[in-house]
């Protein structure tokens, strides 16, 4: 169905016929959707089909305070990618079938999962997890060698099998994601083994694309 919206104006209405309610909606031209693995199923991601669909109230505030909901910068460090969501989604197809030299972690709280969902594919390890001020040595350590697949011989790091890692948060204004990426850096991770969707979970919203539940552990 044809919907007509009327425009008030300065010699009367105007009539603005808008696209039809139910146009396609694709990713690209070409690619109406990707199928991913997602914790063992196959999940499809897709945009909203309807035309009139709006982003959540959650991702809809323009002037959250900073600090600490300041705008990041485009690139965090030399050598470390940021992407968009064509990027991540090719990270997301290397993973389905199995890619095990990829991860990618939404870094947010818990609390945002519950209410936003993460992007399907992605595993969640909570920004807290890598924060020296939040964590112990040893399980930072644990993260680094059990999930990342770096080694150590005593304080030395060794990177060299490391897994590439696609990190994200809730957008351009969160610091979760890029604060664990410059520790990473610190550490001695290879910036090119670090990505990051800078647009995170906002700019994911904003295009109706799909979000899987958190599950329940």
């Amino acid at each position: 169905m044809r919907r007509i919206y009327f425009l008030a104006g300065c010699c009367g209405l105007l009539f603005a016929p808008l696209a039809d309610a139910d146009q396609p909606v694709g990713i690209t031209a070409q690619q109406p959707w990707l199928d991913v693995m997602h914790e063992g199923r196959r999940v499809r991601i897709e945009r909203d089909a309807d035309n009139l669909n709006q982003i959540d109230p959650d991702f809809a505030l323009t002037s959250r305070p900073c600090p600490p909901y300041c705008i990041q910068p485009m690139h965090l460090a030399p050598g470390v990618e940021t992407i968009g969501e064509l990027e991540l989604m090719e990270y997301l197809r290397r993973i389905s079938p199995p890619d095990t030299g990829v991860l990618v972690i939404d870094s947010r709280d818990a609390e945002w999962l519950q209410r936003s969902g993460l992007i399907p594919g992605a595993i969640h390890i909570p920004w807290t997890r890598l924060h020296p001020a939040r964590a112990d040595a040893d399980s930072i350590a644990e993260t680094l060698t059990l999930q990342f697949g770096a080694s150590r011989t005593g304080p030395l790091w060794n990177f060299e099998n490391a897994k590439t890692l696609v990190f994200y948060c809730n957008g351009s204004w969160c610091g979760q994601s890029p604060t664990n990426i410059r520790q990473l850096l610190a550490l001695g991770y290879p910036a090119h083994k670090l990505k990051w969707y800078r647009g995170g979970m906002q700019a994911w919203k904003s295009l109706g694309l799909t979000t899987v539940p958190l599950a329940k552990r």
